[in-house]
């Protein structure tokens, strides 16, 4: 396995963060190293949020990244800043419920997850992220959807089984 480089982008409230720290926490399981590295505005809800993961099964000199493997986009400003940082041959994960412009790339592979509308219709809108985790676990050979399951499993038992079999169903539902 390579080392592979990803930014996870959005807005704050989307639980772009959370994203980067179940990847890691995958990767862990995995016996992978990895990094997580945040980037936000000062707004706590709606201003810019990102962060950089690096997960590799060699040691990782520095988190910091300007090439990516691969890019979750949440929103269209994210998927703008973001997009032009992937190598050619690499992915792009979009959310198509919140960005309606098509990426101007043809050299990368692009998975369109309508994941907000998903979240919706699953009843609960905060679960968007976590319906993108599951695209991004489900076509990459990066984390496996088994680990991804294990992490969120143990990051909400604490908030009761129905939060837990919520987000397991969000994690498994778009089979892409």
């Amino acid at each position: 396995m390579a080392i592979n480089k990803m930014f996870f982008a959005g807005s704050g409230g989307q639980g772009i963060l959370m994203m980067g720290q179940i990847a890691c926490s995958a990767a862990l399981i995995e016996n992978k190293e990895s990094t997580f590295f945040p980037s936000y505005g000062p707004e706590m809800r709606g201003g810019t949020a990102n962060c950089t993961v690096i997960i590799s099964d060699k040691t990782i000199s520095s988190p910091v990244i300007f090439e990516s493997d691969c890019v979750v986009a949440m929103t269209a400003p994210s998927m703008v800043k973001f997009e032009p940082t992937l190598k050619p041959g690499g992915i792009l994960f979009l959310n198509t419920s919140l960005i309606h412009q098509a990426p101007k790339r043809s050299d990368i592979t692009i998975y369109e997850v309508p994941a907000s509308e998903i979240a919706n219709e699953m009843g609960n809108s905060r679960i968007a992220n976590v319906i993108m985790l599951g695209a991004f676990a489900r076509n990459t050979d990066i984390v496996t959807p088994e680990s991804v399951e294990k992490v969120i499993h143990d990051a909400f038992i604490a908030k009761g089984e129905k939060i837990v079999d919520l987000n397991l169903k969000a994690l498994n539902y778009w089979k892409g």
